[in-house]
């Protein structure tokens, strides 16, 4: 799997399926095999949790594969702006020119009618919150979205480069496999068999759990 920075200072990467084509991968890194991070997608939503302090070692996100040419733009939507802690959630980027972190405390958020809140990252809103972070430049070479502070943070409309990212059939169902099946809530499972027929239908089988 591509490179994360956990802290800015920690280079490690996320234990997911990989995919040559354009999609959302969710992952997890656990160096200690602490279980306290967790990564799923279901329903169209990217539910990534830290049960565990934030010092410790471990996160929970995201690769985006298959995206190429310079940045210009990301965003994701968050079901409250109160899952924003400090710069978690975050795109890791990097480029050819070097790595470039986009925590959501680096913009500021359109607050939805729905209560969600949505975070859009371009060279103009990050100048409107004061520059506190570079616009990444050179051409993409892996970009991820992470949390790595103790909470929960629930992702809708994840874009790149004004591209919506989901993950591909396979990638949802490589989730289901070594237990994986269990983190599901919305909807549950009762086995990997039952987390495997529900993505592989497009979600016509319905979850048992």
């Amino acid at each position: 799997m591509k490179r994360l920075v956990l802290l800015g200072c920690v280079v490690f990467a996320l234990a997911a399926a990989g995919t040559a084509a354009a999609a959302l991968v969710p992952g997890v890194f656990d160096p200690g095999a602490t279980g306290c991070v967790t990564s799923t997608f279901s329903g169209g939503v990217l539910h990534l949790a830290k049960n565990c302090p934030t010092a410790t070692n471990a996160a929970a996100g995201a690769d985006i594969t298959g995206v190429s040419g310079d940045f210009t733009s990301a965003s994701f939507t968050l079901a409250s702006a109160s899952q924003c802690q400090g710069g978690s959630p975050r795109f890791n980027v990097q480029t050819s020119a070097g790595f470039f972190f986009l925590g959501c405390n680096n913009v500021t958020p359109v607050v939805n009618a729905d209560g969600t809140a949505t975070y859009a990252f371009t060279a103009a809103t990050i100048a409107a919150a004061g520059n506190q972070v570079p616009v990444p430049t050179g051409a993409i070479q892996s970009i991820e979205v992470l949390v790595d502070v103790e909470g929960t943070a629930d992702l809708t409309d994840i874009t790149v480069n004004g591209e919506a990212q989901v993950p591909t059939v396979q990638a949802a169902k490589d989730q289901c496999k070594k237990g994986g099946w269990r983190d599901f809530t919305s909807p549950a499972f009762k086995n990997q068999g039952d987390c495997v027929s529900y993505f592989a239908t497009g979600g016509r089988n319905p979850g048992n759990g």
